[in-house]
């Protein structure tokens, strides 16, 4: 076995970081974690503007620190001739450029595809934006609410007969960063095997969560019935969700007739599966109020603990619904090192989330805290002003 060390898998690779909020930045956040060198471009004296939202400690906040690690600041002037003419050269430095504007906004910038890949062949570049590229809602605003809306997502979203409901955390900006930087290494890697050629990448909001309804869209091409909104009952199953406990409830996830005989096994109710009302999936989903208050009736003897041991040893999925606090107590969060706690110069320690991608030879570490407004202005702008090549070491 050789003793040289794993470097990490993107390291070497340059990132030029142009967005800004949260879909870019947890694009470019997730490249700096698996060790790209991010540069993030900054407008001087303002920076993103996360970096004045939610509480703030002595001027900083946390919501940024966490989206902003392992990343370099550079504050330019994209409004002016010199502040392009420095984008020009560190873009020629580049491997990947990241960018969240409206569509066509680069463009008249002066950045079009055409002058991107002249100034570098090899350059991937990322557009994270709310509707594509194409079609007629390219110049609409895109915010994550609206995404969830416009997707579909919201409509199966809450019970039936109520209001459609939003997801708590902005789903649609997360899930299009993903995409966003799963299509930059496999662009990274098509490089490698075409030529050393870069490529155009493109993420949506509308198009990530959409792709995220994707049984819901199965079971409408095939019967052309739009999905009810169930709550937490299962659209295709039962019993399927959460049940009362004596101090609480328990989420259940019976998703086929085996978990479900498990289930009702343990709660000495596997006789109901003899019952001609519920002796299949079909009947019991038809008659899911009926099961689930039998359910109900039994399981509100014993406590959450109980039951959630007695299941889970059983083979039936099931748990506690956690508030924030809870899960991140949670010993499973902790072995999982889900929490991490990252000095931040002059700011103390910052606690925000760690890794879920776990690579065993090249794990994800922070090598740097998020910056201060313009922290690396002369590391990397300063071999550029003087005609010489920038580093590219992270």
């Amino acid at each position: 076995m050789s003793d040289i060390p794993f470097r990490p898998p993107l390291d070497g690779i340059r990132v030029v970081d142009l967005t800004r909020v949260l879909a870019g930045p947890f694009c470019t956040m997730l490249l700096g974690d698996m060790g790209a060198e991010v540069i993030k471009i900054e407008a001087p004296g303002k920076g993103d503007p996360v970096r004045r939202q939610g509480t703030l400690r002595d001027g900083f906040g946390w919501y940024f620190a966490m989206f902003n690690r392992n990343k370099k600041s550079v504050t330019l002037d994209l409004y002016t001739d010199e502040g392009k003419a420095m984008l020009a050269a560190l873009i020629k430095t580049a491997d990947v450029l990241v960018e969240n504007y409206r569509p066509g906004v680069l463009a008249r910038m002066g950045f079009d595809d055409t002058r991107l890949a002249a100034l570098n062949p090899g350059l991937v570049t990322c557009s994270v934006n709310g509707y594509g590229s194409t079609g007629p809602y390219v110049d609409r605003p895109a915010f994550d609410f609206i995404a969830q809306a416009m997707s579909g997502f919201m409509s199966v979203n809450g019970k039936e007969g109520e209001d459609p409901l939003r997801s708590g955390q902005p789903v649609t900006d997360l899930v299009a960063g993903l995409y966003a930087a799963f299509g930059v290494v496999n662009a990274l890697r098509a490089r490698d095997l075409n030529g050393g050629r870069g490529q155009k990448v493109e993420s949506a909001l509308t198009n990530g969560i959409l792709s995220f309804m994707a049984y819901f869209a199965s079971e409408y091409f095939m019967t052309g019935a739009l999905p009810a909104r169930t709550g937490n009952d299962h659209p295709l199953v039962a019993p399927y969700g959460l049940f009362k406990a004596a101090d609480g409830e328990v989420a259940v996830a019976a998703s086929n007739d085996t978990i479900v005989r498990r289930f009702l096994r343990v709660l000495d109710l596997e006789a109901l599966l003899d019952d001609p009302r519920f002796d299949s999936n079909g009947k019991r989903f038809a008659r899911r109020d009926e099961i689930n208050a039998l359910i109900n009736q039994r399981m509100r003897h014993e406590p959450q603990a109980v039951w959630i041991d007695r299941l889970n040893a059983a083979g039936v999925p099931s748990g506690k619904v956690q508030n924030l606090a809870e899960v991140l107590a949670d010993p499973q969060t902790e072995a999982q090192e889900m929490v991490l706690d990252v000095d931040h110069p002059g700011h103390g320690t910052v606690r925000m989330l760690g890794f879920p991608v776990k690579l065993k030879e090249t794990p994800c570490r922070v090598r740097m805290p998020a910056p201060e407004l313009g922290a690396h202005n002369e590391e990397i702008l300063g071999p550029l002003q003087a005609g010489g090549p920038a580093s590219s070491t992270a």
